[in-house]
């Protein structure tokens, strides 16, 4: 992993924490994230999609959120198709 990655990784752990921080009862998507990381106006965040739900997974083994789908937890490594991330309750 190169040190931009690591640096991107980081950002987008701390966008999805200040994002859920600023509405603690709601959830977020990971484009939240990584549209909040990304600086450009075009659609370059998707790029950011994968690393976002990479971020995801690690605050969920952290215990800092937790991931669902249909509104309930879901084991990230089982997750398929569309997530959302919320704050652990």
């Amino acid at each position: 992993m190169t040190d931009s990655e690591r640096e991107t990784d980081q950002l987008l752990e701390r966008a999805i924490l200040e994002l859920l921080d600023r509405h603690p009862t709601a959830t977020i998507c990971p484009s939240d994230a990584a549209r909040a990381v990304y600086a450009g106006e075009d659609e370059g965040w998707r790029a950011l999609m994968e690393p976002a739900r990479r971020a995801a997974r690690r605050l969920t083994a952290a215990g800092e959120v937790e991931i669902t789908q249909g509104g309930r937890p879901v084991e990230p490594a089982k997750a398929r198709g569309p997530i959302r991330i919320r704050r652990v309750r």
